[in-house]
């Protein structure tokens, strides 16, 4: 047995057992625990334990933080208790175990929308500022800038907005017409199962050929054309921005496509496997999930009518405003453009609409708040601030499904805060002239007369979820959530906890470092050129809190990291690439961690030149970096170097605050 033997076998009898151990793996300084009953741990007890320096539960997974040793530690456990390590995708599907149906649910459309999540932040922002320039009224006949009585828009007076205006709708249309696409490809990759046919089932909802789905509620029945195969008729209409009906056909053709492959023999599935499963789900897709998604939508749509006009209306407002977020994300709302066409026809004008734009602002809000709570977090505020932006426009997507449905709470503080603001609207009667542009600048669609009251609205859209999502998130969101790091004691050279943990590649424990080693340093030079920033401005939680050492940091400018000094190297993440150890001959302890949370690229970007138990000597190069990917996946290329023991140095000194050379400034010292 290793030294951790009486601290593993502890820590065993503290977890519950082996008999309350599902799985059991390991990153660069964690040890990573899937229980059967989290509750049968003794927390308190544990973080007792000499070798462990901290411990918390994330995604399913309780973590125990050892440190650079933790791959000896994880040998001496799984020697003890006779459970044998399993990978990190092993462990992360055994961790889903312990979530609930409603979390599975959440989590799986998360899954789904993820990769999709960029597409409808830019199409939003596109299709907001579309909008702006297209939708609204701001001038007069004769050219003249007035916004109560305009009834121009700037495409309208200017041939270079209208080109504009016009040439903006390529891809709005690519995102949002043809976002079946997106869904069918994301839940073919998702299921691994044939991703291109998941892209042309989903060109299939969305072909020209079809009656485009936006169009369906105002084209009557007799003008929408048919497949006619003789003994049945199948209505020839599209899909464009329905997400129900592209998830239902998409996984129709995965559970095809896994069938067929289970049954066919090898030899002919590269003929039989595609063909039986694209052709029966594109037929599925437009006979039974198509009608029963506009079925639903034709349910919703009825009942809002209804309710506009019922005794009482007030109470119906708070229902379609707390629901109405979550009908959007189901793609069914685009039903609603027919009421509000025919309100507008029958009673020259519309209570629905303002309803609407108010809900749009209501889930603004909420990211809004969001944004507050993780000021520091700059891998969130990446997709908050244009959420925010392209949601006060109109357009909310990006804000449901890539802020709000991810954290859950402030998708609920919005829906309140919507139900809120549309009590006030339809109990005060306003109205909209007509179908309008949603969010902020829907005010602009509202009839002169109810601007007081709609305001009055909009600032309860505003206030109620910003101040919802604040309290809430204060006491719900995690260090990582809001500073983009794990809590309490992630080492240095692992930001492996948002992604679930790789097995990493550590190398046995390095060996002493030899007699002809030249003498014991007592500086560190700059591992980067750069600015060397104080550990406490690290946007990272664990880092600034000095959890697993103190040190400095690199803003960089070179892409190569340097051996402060001679050294070993005690352990590197040779899967990742992104973080390494170093031993001094004084015993001197190291990490060097390059970029926050960039364990998540799983290696690329990155080149490791060394390998565990290398001796390297001041200047020799570590990892080479690309800052351009790291970046490109939103990741901040700060680089830490942290000194995680003290081994023989005493009065060490960090400094910073000055542009350092690789190799040459010294930026931490001792006596």
């Amino acid at each position: 047995m290793g030294k951790y033997e009486g601290d593993a076998r502890r820590l065993l009898d503290l977890v519950g057992g082996t008999a309350n151990i599902k799985a059991v793996t390991h990153c660069m300084t964690r040890m990573r625990f899937v229980l059967v009953d989290p509750k049968q741990t003794d927390e308190p007890a544990i973080e007792e334990i000499a070798s462990v320096k901290g411990i918390f539960t994330q995604a399913g997974q309780f973590q125990v933080i050892i440190g650079n040793d933790v791959a000896e530690f994880y040998k001496d456990f799984t020697a003890i208790s006779g459970i044998e390590g399993v990978s990190k995708d092993e462990a992360k599907a055994a961790a889903k175990s312990n979530q609930n149906v409603a979390q599975k649910i959440m989590g799986t459309l998360g899954e789904i929308f993820a990769p999709i999540i960029p597409a409808l932040i830019c199409g939003g922002l596109i299709l907001g500022f579309r909008n702006v320039i297209g939708e609204i009224n701001f001038f007069t006949d004769s050219g003249a800038f007035d916004l109560a009585n305009g009834t121009k828009s700037l495409a309208d007076i200017s041939q270079f907005w209208a080109g504009t205006y016009s040439f903006l709708w390529l891809i709005g249309e690519a995102v949002f017409h043809m976002l079946p696409v997106g869904i069918c490809w994301s839940i073919t990759r998702k299921m691994g199962t044939t991703q291109i046919l998941g892209i042309v089932l989903g060109l299939t909802l969305v072909s020209p050929q079809l009656l485009n789905g936006f169009s369906v509620a105002s084209t009557p029945a007799k003008d929408i054309p048919v497949w006619d195969f003789g003994f049945a008729k199948v209505q020839m209409i599209g899909y464009q921005g329905q997400v129900i009906a592209a998830m239902m056909a998409a996984f129709v053709l995965v559970y095809l496509e896994r069938f067929f492959r289970k049954h066919c023999p090898e030899v002919v599935s590269m003929i039989v496997v595609p063909l039986c499963s694209l052709l029966p789900a594109v037929v599925i897709a437009h006979t039974v999930v198509g009608p029963i998604g506009w079925k639903i939508g034709d349910w919703i749509a009825s009942a809002v009518y209804a309710g506009l006009f019922s005794p009482v209306r007030v109470l119906f407002a708070a229902v379609f405003g707390l629901l109405y977020a979550p009908v959007v994300m189901t793609g069914l709302h685009h039903m609603t453009n027919a009421i509000d066409t025919q309100l507008v026809t029958q009673y020259g004008g519309t209570a629905l609409w303002p309803m609407i734009a108010l809900s749009n602002i209501a889930q603004g809000s909420a990211v809004v708040g969001m944004a507050f709570l993780q000021e520091k977090n700059e891998r969130a505020q990446q997709v908050n601030v244009p959420a925010l932006i392209s949601c006060y426009l109109g357009v909310t997507e990006p804000a449901l499904f890539g802020v709000n449905l991810k954290y859950h709470f402030p998708l609920i503080c919005g829906m309140i805060g919507s139900a809120s603001a549309a009590m006030i609207s339809v109990g005060l009667g306003v109205e909209a002239t007509s179908i309008g542009v949603g969010g902020l600048p829907g005010i602009l669609s509202i009839k002169p007369q109810f601007w007081g009251v709609f305001l009055l609205a909009m600032l309860t859209a505003v206030v109620v979820p910003f101040v919802l999502t604040v309290a809430v998130g204060r006491r719900k969101l995690t260090a990582v959530d809001r500073f983009g790091k794990e809590p309490a004691v992630a080492a240095v050279a692992e930001p492996l906890a948002v992604s679930g943990t790789a097995v990493a590649s550590v190398a046995a424990p390095a060996s002493e470092p030899t007699a002809d080693q030249s003498a014991a340093p007592t500086e560190l030079t700059a591992i980067l050129d750069g600015t060397v920033i104080p550990i406490d401005q690290v946007p990272d939680d664990v880092f600034s809190k000095r959890i697993v050492g103190d040190g400095v940091a690199f803003e960089p400018t070179g892409t190569t990291v340097l051996a402060p000094a001679d050294a070993t190297v005690s352990v590197v993440m040779a899967d990742t690439g992104h973080a390494c150890g170093l031993k001094l001959t004084n015993g001197l302890e190291l990490l060097i961690h390059v970029g926050i949370d960039t364990v998540s690229m799983g290696g690329d970007g990155f080149q490791l030149h060394v390998k565990a138990g290398d001796t390297v000597r001041r200047g020799d190069p570590l990892i080479t970096f690309d800052p351009t990917k790291i970046k490109a996946a939103g990741h901040p290329t700060t680089t830490m170097l942290i000194v995680t023991g003290e081994g023989g140095a005493e009065n060490v000194t960090m400094h910073s605050g000055f542009t350092a050379i690789a190799g040459e400034t010294p930026v931490i010292t001792w006596k």
